[in-house]
């Protein structure tokens, strides 16, 4: 078996012990106290509420973030039931995040199904975000009861630096993509990587496992350097695959982040390489609103990506990234030394490397 298939089984094994985990905890969403208990007749509000609410959880996905959580627990010698809480939030998270990107960037599939304001609209969408981001904090909170109170009050920093940096991420990309800005540099676009993908995808999750385990300071660095290398292999990865893959058939539309408008590596590397006319066909296409974009448009600019070099470009940076992050975890996160468990975070490296969806 392939390490990526191997890593595969890992994520499925760790999605079947944390989502149980949520489910339970996504009973709370509708489990108010005696005292503003909802009448009876108005129970069909109730379960709609649910419905929504539990959407994108029950979608699940492929839970790398929460596996992260307890692989770099465990790997420190710190016990899977413990770290529970923590994973099981993180996953929360992701799965409040995606439902405001996806109205933000008003995205039409959400894995393999319609994006959630597809099916209830913008007004409830958010809504629901909404009560999924309340459980998330809910569940972390958890923690004070299990861990000692000073771990439990640094696990709950580090998530709040963890998803307060991923906002900020958010808010850059969309205000850049919103000013249609065509004078993006690559340290531009790596600044978005960094805090959307580095700090919240991989360094965010191992160090919060990390810190279950007792890291120091100077340790949880090395991660968070770490991080940022994979996490921009990871993404840059991911921006190829929107350009060429169909996500394991669970995309219909190819060039979504072009549609979008979104600056990637690959439109950046483009928009400082092409000729001059095509350069002004180019802006004329990203110019448009997402609906005024043909398709005929967008296999345009994924060709003149091809002609100029942008794909390869991305495929030469996400390698060089990935070997600097395996550079970093050989040397400088051997205190991740508890086996299976760092033999599987090295899995997991060439499965994000190596990932066709």
């Amino acid at each position: 078996m392939s390490q990526f298939h191997k890593f595969l089984d890992v994520l499925d094994n760790y999605k079947k012990i944390v989502w149980p985990y949520i489910e339970t905890n996504l009973n709370q969403v509708t489990d108010y106290p005696s005292f503003c208990q909802i009448d009876s007749k108005y129970q069909p509000l109730l379960d709609f509420h649910f419905k929504m609410v539990s959407d994108y959880p029950q979608r699940k996905g492929k839970y790398l973030r929460p596996s992260l959580v307890l692989l770099s627990a465990q790997a420190m010698g710190f016990g899977l039931d413990k770290s529970l809480a923590t994973a099981a939030a993180m996953q929360i998270s992701e799965d409040w995040i995606l439902g405001h990107d996806d109205i933000e960037d008003q995205s039409e599939q959400r894995r393999g199904l319609p994006a959630i304001q597809k099916i209830y609209g913008n007004e409830l969408a958010i809504n629901a975000g909404d009560a999924l981001h309340v459980l998330m904090w809910q569940v972390l909170s958890q923690n004070y009861s299990t861990l000692d109170r000073n771990l439990a009050q640094k696990i709950h920093q580090e998530f709040f630096n963890m998803v307060n940096r991923t906002i900020l991420g958010q808010t850059i990309e969309i205000k850049w993509t919103q000013e249609n800005r065509f004078d993006l540099t690559e340290e531009d676009i790596l600044l978005i990587l960094e805090s959307k993908t580095g700090y919240y995808t991989i360094a965010g999750p191992m160090r919060l496992g990390a810190i279950l385990g007792g890291a120091t300071e100077p340790q949880l660095e090395s991660i968070y350097r770490f991080g940022v290398m994979l996490g921009r292999s990871f993404q840059i990865i991911d921006d190829l695959l929107d350009l060429t893959s169909d996500f394991a058939g669970q995309k219909k539309q190819t060039g979504n982040d072009i549609y979008e408008g979104k600056r990637t590596i690959m439109l950046v590397h483009l928009l400082n390489n092409i000729d001059s006319q095509n350069k002004e066909k180019l802006k004329s296409i990203l110019l448009k609103n997402r609906t005024q974009k043909t398709p005929d448009e967008i296999s345009w600019v994924i060709d003149q990506m091809k002609q100029v070099g942008s794909l390869e470009h991305g495929k030469l940076l996400a390698k060089k990234y990935s070997q600097q992050a395996r550079e970093i975890f050989d040397t400088d996160l051997k205190f991740l030394s508890q086996q299976p468990f760092r033999s599987q975070i090295s899995d997991g490296i060439d499965f994000i490397i190596n990932r066709q969806y």
